[in-house]
Formats: C-alpha cells, sequence, structure tokens
C-alpha cells in the first residue's frame, strides 16, 4: 500500500523528471521538493531508479485498474468505450508529468521494471482492443491495437499540445479518440 508521504514523493519526482528529465533531478532535488532531506528519502525508495521504476508502474496499475473498473461497470460496449476513453482524457489532462516521463524516461527504468510496466501496458491495451473488437468486429486484433495505439498517441500528446481551454481540449480529443477508433 502507498503512503501519502510516498504518493507525495512520487508525484513530486515525476514533476522534476518530467521538468528536467532522470538525469537532471537528485535525491536530495527530490527530497528538497518534498520538504525533506535527501537521505529521508531512503526510507521510502532504495533510490532515484527506485523511485522512477514505481512511478511507472503505479501509472501503469492505476491506468489498468481503473480501466476495468469502468469498462466492467458499462452496461454496453459503446458506453465501455465511452468511459474509456473519458478516463485516458482525464489521466492525461491532469496527470502530464506522468505522461511525459512514460515517454521520455522509458530508457531510464531498469529491465525488471520495464518487464512489469509492459505486462501492464499490454492489459490495458488488451482492455481497449476487447472493446473496440466488440464495436467493430470487421477490425482483427492486429488492426484493433494499431487504432488503440494510435488514440493513446493522439491523447497522450497533451502535454505537448493542450493549447485551448481544459474543457475544450476534453472534448475535442473525445471526438478525435472516438473518430478513430470506430473509424
Amino acid at each position: 500500500m502507498t503512503t501519502p508521504r510516498r504518493e507525495q514523493i512520487l508525484d513530486t519526482a515525476a514533476t522534476l523528471f518530467a521538468e528536467r528529465g532522470f538525469h537532471g533531478v537528485s535525491m536530495h532535488d527530490i527530497g528538497g521538493a518534498c520538504g525533506i532531506s535527501g537521505p529521508a528519502l531512503y526510507k521510502h525508495f532504495a533510490g532515484k531508479d527506485d523511485i522512477l521504476a514505481r512511478s511507472l508502474t503505479s501509472i501503469s496499475e492505476r491506468l489498468l485498474a481503473e480501466g476495468r473498473s469502468r469498462t466492467e461497470a458499462a452496461p454496453d460496449a459503446e458506453a465501455a468505450l465511452e468511459a474509456l476513453v473519458d478516463w485516458h482524457i482525464e489521466f492525461a489532462l491532469s496527470h502530464r508529468a506522468l505522461i511525459v516521463i512514460q515517454e521520455r524516461e522509458w530508457a531510464n527504468l531498469g529491465s525488471d521494471g520495464r518487464r512489469e510496466v509492459r505486462a501492464l501496458q499490454l492489459a490495458y491495451i488488451d482492455l481497449w482492443v476487447d472493446t473496440v473488437r466488440h464495436l467493430r468486429d470487421d477490425l482483427d486484433a492486429a488492426e484493433a491495437r494499431a487504432a488503440v495505439q494510435a488514440t493513446f498517441g493522439l491523447i497522450n500528446s497533451t502535454p505537448h499540445s493542450a493549447r485551448i481551454s481544459e474543457s475544450s481540449m476534453r472534448t475535442r480529443l473525445a471526438t478525435m479518440a472516438h473518430a478513430a477508433l470506430l473509424a
């Protein structure tokens, strides 16, 4: 279970990693931004690599858990797709730093972390693929996966492209995502 202090450290580190890059941030920087000493971070994490791994793993765990919850609560495939699109847009707009580090810091993640994150990401993608294929039975799994991953690229571009109000961006992304997935 993640404590509020660990969450604070992960959130702070994600922001710093997104702003300065993984190698541009020290444990001292993270601790200072959290109001604790750098060495005190070692009570919570083995080191900076562990913070990055835990950040990226927790992103993927959260996306998958909420995606499953929303699709399971949906009465049909259309509502499930709507729920998935809304969730991913909400996440991307609310957690821009996490989107940036997921994209930019992958190479700095150790092999164990990569395997764990990749497994979670694939499960999340499969959730979307299954939903899309219920609505588009003419697509095989590879075509549906391509549409889903292209849609993720669209939504995940928001840290770099969101130059309009959040509500306008949310509407624009939802319209574009549905068009891309159901075209």
